[in-house]
């Protein structure tokens, strides 16, 4: 919303001025404007989701095993690094655990940030 608010009216107007339509100005000038301040966002989030690891080891499930279909539970990288570190007897699974997530969140904030540059060079 906020990187909505920051593009300036001077954009809106002059699209208005063109004889541009509103849907036209919205999805034309409005959103390509604030699309980085977007994609800033959902990297911040995506940051924070990784990072509530305490609270997803209470909501969320903790079986110990492969899921059999995509509807059953299973765990999260995060929980399974915590449980894992918590037995004491899998540090290097714990190792290789943390390194997953981290390769996980740089790909996908490499990802995005390469999206963003090549939406905010057109």
């Amino acid at each position: 919303e906020e990187a909505l608010i920051a593009v300036p009216d001077s954009y809106r107007e002059g699209s208005f001025g063109l004889g541009a339509g509103k849907l036209r100005t919205v999805f034309t000038i409005v959103l390509p404007s604030a699309m980085p301040g977007i994609l800033s966002g959902v990297i911040l989030a995506t940051g924070r989701i990784v990072g509530e690891t305490a609270a997803l080891i209470y909501t969320a499930s903790s079986m110990p095993q492969i899921p059999k279909s995509i509807f059953s539970s299973t765990r999260t990288l995060a929980v399974h690094m915590y449980l894992l570190s918590n037995e004491g007897l899998y540090i290097n699974e714990t190792y290789g655990t943390a390194v997953v997530l981290l390769v996980l969140v740089l790909a996908i904030n490499c990802l995005s940030g390469f999206i963003a540059g090549k939406l905010a060079k057109k």
